[in-house]
């Protein structure tokens, strides 16, 4: 049967980022809720001269938004925080939970698998609490526990087949054996809040680990006696590194390093957002844990450690290309393509290729969000002329 035009829609005279480059006065057809290779001619056109098109962002650390939290909130609250970062470009998003009770994290688990199932969530991040009380960040000392495989099989299990990736301290007695676990499993071992050395590190990836977890962030400095495990983690092309783009985490140089080191193919751009993203300066918890934002800066009460951000991924993809100079190209493929790979869900979405699912941001010259769909819908639409 014929696509009818009420179902097609062209998108052009916008700059397409496609996997192959960037097209000039591109088109994108969409059909329904997915990208076609075609489009009827009486589909609907909307000109988006002087507009970029980009694939939809995908976020694979974000722990809410929108005053909700992931690890907490109620379901309505939960899609509350996936609502504010889809209106900022994030089409596909798992939700990251921090350091719990077991039997808490277990239950949460349940809860955010039904989203999953669902289709509002890509999986779920378990971050903590398996991690090193040296390099705890905005998680509770009290409730930190070794990485036993048993009880890393507990969480997982618990996921019902939606856990995509756990952060462990893999230095940690039973770590290696975790990481072996997970890779077995199919779920990503990610590095992270790890007080390793570097020839930890080298074990930790050997062993099947293929994240780094925040690079920079809640781990040792690099040194250059002791190069500890950023050293380890940016010379290895089996590692794909997190990096918080939000002009708090990390200086510009830094990230160029990053970039230089690993290449555009090796780096996820991730939002680490709490439920202070796209909401607002306040008091809020993380976890047990009381947060203040200030500025947009989020810090625990009680210590002044980051705790995590208020990042939203257009803001990230707009310091990029504007203040780091990162080629858009590379942007894209660090902010939607390669943690579509790393999640296995880039054959629906990360990129504009015919057959995905219909997921695209529309920026202005400057970089500035003014359009999101998400599978064929407009979740803030264009005004156009």
């Amino acid at each position: 049967m014929a696509p009818r035009a009420a179902d097609s829609t062209v998108l052009a005279g916008a700059r397409v980022v496609l996997p192959t480059g960037t097209v000039e006065d591109g088109r994108v057809a969409v059909e329904g809720a997915r990208i076609a290779a075609s489009a009827p001619e009486d589909a609907r056109t909307v000109d988006l001269t002087g507009h970029w098109v980009v694939p939809g962002f995908v976020d694979m650390h974000n722990h809410g938004g929108g005053g909700a939290s992931f690890t907490s909130g109620t379901a309505d609250e939960v899609l509350t925080g996936i609502r504010t970062h889809r209106e900022h470009g994030t089409t596909t998003m798992v939700a990251s939970t921090v350091t719990g009770e077991m039997d808490f994290l277990a239950r949460r688990a349940g809860e955010l698998s039904e989203l999953v199932e669902q289709g509002d969530l890509a999986g779920i991040h378990f971050e903590g609490p398996f991690i090193s009380p040296c390099r705890k960040g905005a998680h509770s000392e009290q409730l930190l526990r070794y990485p036993d495989p048993a009880e890393v099989r507990k969480l997982v299990d618990a996921a019902r087949g939606t856990a995509r990736m756990v952060t462990l301290a893999t230095e940690l007695p039973g770590g290696l054996d975790s990481v072996r676990l997970l890779a077995e499993l199919g779920v990503i071992a990610a590095i992270g809040h790890t007080d390793a050395t570097y020839e930890q590190t080298v074990e930790a990836v050997d062993a099947g680990a293929t994240v780094a977890t925040h690079l920079f962030n809640a781990m040792p400095p690099l040194a250059h006696r002791e190069p500890g495990p950023i050293a380890a983690l940016l010379e290895d092309d089996r590692i794909t590194v997190e990096l918080i783009n939000d002009g708090t985490h990390l200086h510009p140089a830094v990230l160029e390093l990053a970039y230089r080191h690993k290449g555009a193919g090796r780096v996820a751009l991730i939002t680490d957002a709490m439920d202070a993203a796209g909401f607002g300066d306040g008091e809020y918890q993380l976890g047990p844990l009381a947060v203040e934002v200030r500025d947009g800066v989020a810090r625990l009460v009680e210590g002044g450690s980051i705790a995590g951000s208020t990042l939203t991924l257009d803001t990230a993809f707009r310091r990029a290309v504007t203040l780091d100079r990162i080629p858009v190209e590379d942007v894209v493929r660090s902010i939607s393509a390669n943690p579509a790979r790393l999640l296995g869900v880039d054959d629906r979405v990360g990129s504009l290729e015919p057959g995905k699912d219909a997921d695209l941001v529309v920026l202005d010259e400057d970089f500035v969000l003014k359009g999101v769909m998400r599978r064929g819908e407009w979740i803030v639409e264009p005004k156009t002329a």
